[in-house]
This record gives structure tokens, C-alpha cells and sequence, in this order.
């Protein structure tokens, strides 16, 4: 099979992967001769395309606008997968970024003459660098807690979420202390029987307006993990649950009572060691996401922490690899600004070597 050659393979067609391609474009590379961007959805949106058709535009907190170019005139009650994924959509039309897709790609590899090999389902690339802009949401977390497998409900996934009207008359237990567990929650609430929050931690709750500098506070933290190598948090793990009116409101209800975390899982629920016991017919797993990058384990780019090490977009092991969207630029604002500095960085890599790069001044660079 022939291997393309370009200059930069972007991975993944999602906010991250879609500023990026729009920053390459401005530092002057043309789409599928200087760079390609590959995408394994099978339209456009990212991650958006496939959240649950309750979450309208109207509920979707923070979203950024991609660069060079707003999203106005949104209808806040249709489904946010619509909305963002016709923006997503346009916004690829109107740059010519002439995203591939549905492309899987299977590993990153050392290539020849210093170049990366990227190997998909729809061929090969070689590239001089690599922005890996893969997200969180094909690797959904599921805890294991003992007895899981006995469970005689149904247990499902933020991943496969389906809208409130499918846990009409069930008693529901949601497990996570996140955005997406809460959201779950509140519509839940209004159609099931009866509803359970269990977390690990209590769930910080955060009150009044979250200024630049709580926000710069907050990224630090997550930046601080994945410079030492280890698995990044998500930001809002360290900013809190904004206190929004329905969010006040369901706490007045006593919908977001929570409960510690059980210690195990019976047939007909959950069960913690002092005695207390829930029945349900759903364990709906709101438990997050971890970042999608095996495919670039070839490169041997992981941490004893289990991280990949990353210095701004950087990986620290190899200078030719940026990840964004990864870590402190898992945000939709983050995004866009890890996308123009992952650009900027790589625009010096190659002006810098302008031939073949070897892969132990590579490394060299890189240590």
C-alpha cells in the first residue's frame, strides 16, 4: 500500500483538531498537500454529534466559538449535536479544511528518515509532525466494584446515554460527581421512579461568577499533573459545578442529596458495608472519560505515571508530537488556543528542518 507524504498529520476533526487545521492554514500549509486532517467520525461534529438529543443548545455550558468564526443565531432548544455539528460542518466548508473521514487510525510509528508513520484504515501517511487531537469520548471510564457482573438491571454509560424518557418508572442510582452526572440527574428526576446520586468525593459546588483568574488557577492544576507525566484530570474537576437556578433549584427538590460511594453491587442494586441498601433497576455510569491515545504507544511516549509528559502541547519524549485538546486544553476555549500554539511550535520544527529529521536529533531535541 502507497504512503502519502505531508508535513503535518492532524488526528481528529473535533474543536481541538478543527483550530488547528485552521491555524496550519494560516501559517500558510495547504490541506492534503501540506497537512491532512483524519477523523474517524462519520460527520462532522466531534464529540458533539453524538451526545443525547436532550442536551439542546440552550443547557451547553461554555462553548467556545472554533477561531475565525462565531457560532450566532443558534436556537437554544434544539439539540446541541445538531446545532454544533451544522457549525462544525460549515466551518470545514468554508476554510477547505477537507477533513477525511470515517478514517480510523490504528498505531503512530517510527517511519523512515525521522518521519512519523501514521497507519489508518484507509492507508498511510508520512509526516514530518503530528497533532494528536483524539478527545476522551470513544474511551468511556467504567469503575469495577465487586459483584458488577450480577447486577440483574441494565447498566449504561454517559457514552450511551439516552434521554430521560427511556427511565420512566425505574429507580435509577447515577454515579459521578461531574457536569454530565448532575445534567443526568435533573432530567432523570422527572420521569423515574426513584433516583440515587452516588459519588466518591462530595461534589464541590461553586457559587458566584468564575473570573479569568479562577479559570487560570484551575488550568494550572490540571497543567501541573500532565507536566509530571501523570493522567490528566478534566478542568471541571478542579473548578466545581457551577450553581446555575435549575442546578439551585434541584438541590432545594433534594434531587442532588448524594450519597457515599457503595462498596459493592447485588443483584437488585448497591449495597454499602455498614448495612444500607439501595434497589434499582439502572446503574447509570456517569464516571467520565480518559484520553484517547493507544494508538500512539508505538512511540513509547507514556510516563512510569501513566501520562503522557507534555510541555505546553508538546510531548516532552518527542518534539515532532503535540497533543491538544489533552490535559489543561481539554475546553473548548482550550482548545483553540492549544491549537494556535501546537501550530506555532511545529511551523519552527519545520523551518528548522527544513530536510529529512533524524530520529535521534529528534530525541536529542527532546530530552
Amino acid at each position: 500500500m502507497s504512503v502519502a507524504d505531508v508535513d503535518v498529520v492532524v488526528i481528529g476533526a473535533g474543536q481541538a483538531g478543527l483550530s488547528s487545521a485552521y491555524h496550519l492554514r494560516r501559517a500558510g500549509l495547504d490541506p492534503d498537500r501540506d497537512f491532512v486532517v483524519l477523523d474517524h467520525a462519520p460527520r462532522a461534529g466531534g464529540a458533539w454529534q453524538f451526545r443525547w438529543p436532550s442536551l439542546t443548545y440552550g443547557k451547553v455550558h461554555g462553548m467556545h466559538a472554533l477561531p475565525g468564526m462565531e457560532l450566532t443565531g443558534a436556537d437554544p432548544s434544539r439539540p446541541s449535536s445538531e446545532v454544533i455539528g451544522e457549525y462544525f460542518e460549515r466551518y470545514e466548508q468554508i476554510f477547505g479544511l477537507r477533513v477525511h473521514r470515517p478514517v480510523d487510525v490504528r498505531a503512530v510509528r517510527e517511519g523512515e528518515n525521522g518521519r512519523l508513520l501514521v497507519e489508518t484504515s484507509r492507508g498511510s501517511w508520512s509526516a514530518r509532525a503530528l497533532i494528536n487531537a483524539t478527545g476522551t469520548w470513544d474511551r468511556p471510564f467504567w469503575p469495577r466494584y465487586p459483584g458488577q457482573e450480577t447486577f440483574r438491571g441494565r447498566q449504561l454509560h454517559t457514552a450511551n446515554y439516552p434521554g430521560p424518557q427511556e427511565f420512566a418508572g425505574q429507580r435509577v442510582i447515577v454515579v459521578g460527581g461531574g457536569t454530565s452526572g448532575v445534567q443526568h440527574l435533573m432530567e432523570v428526576a422527572q420521569t423515574a421512579a426513584g433516583i440515587t446520586w452516588v459519588t466518591r468525593r462530595a461534589p464541590l459546588f461553586r457559587k458566584g461568577p468564575f473570573g479569568e483568574d479562577q479559570g487560570r488557577a484551575a488550568v494550572a492544576l490540571v497543567d501541573e499533573r500532565v507536566r509530571r507525566g501523570l493522567p490528566p484530570q478534566s478542568v471541571v474537576s478542579v473548578t466545581g459545578l457551577p450553581v446555575t437556578e435549575a442546578v439551585a433549584r434541584a438541590r432545594a427538590d433534594g434531587i442532588l442529596d448524594r450519597l457515599s460511594m457503595f462498596d459493592r453491587i447485588t443483584p437488585q442494586g448497591v449495597a454499602w458495608d455498614d448495612g444500607r441498601t439501595v434497589e434499582a433497576d439502572v446503574i447509570l455510569w456517569a464516571t467520565g472519560f480518559r484520553p484517547v491515545i493507544d494508538h500512539l504507544a508505538p512511540l513509547r511516549l507514556r510516563e512510569p505515571g501513566g501520562g503522557i509528559r507534555v510541555d505546553g502541547t508538546r510531548a516532552w519524549r518527542d518534539e515532532r508530537v503535540h497533543l491538544v485538546g489533552y490535559g489543561p486544553s481539554a475546553s473548548t476555549i482550550g482548545a483553540n488556543r492549544a491549537g494556535r500554539a501546537a501550530v506555532r511550535a511545529i511551523t519552527r520544527l519545520l523551518e528548522r528542518r527544513p530536510g529529512p529529521v533524524t530520529a535521534s536529533s529528534v530525541m536529542t531535541a527532546a530530552d
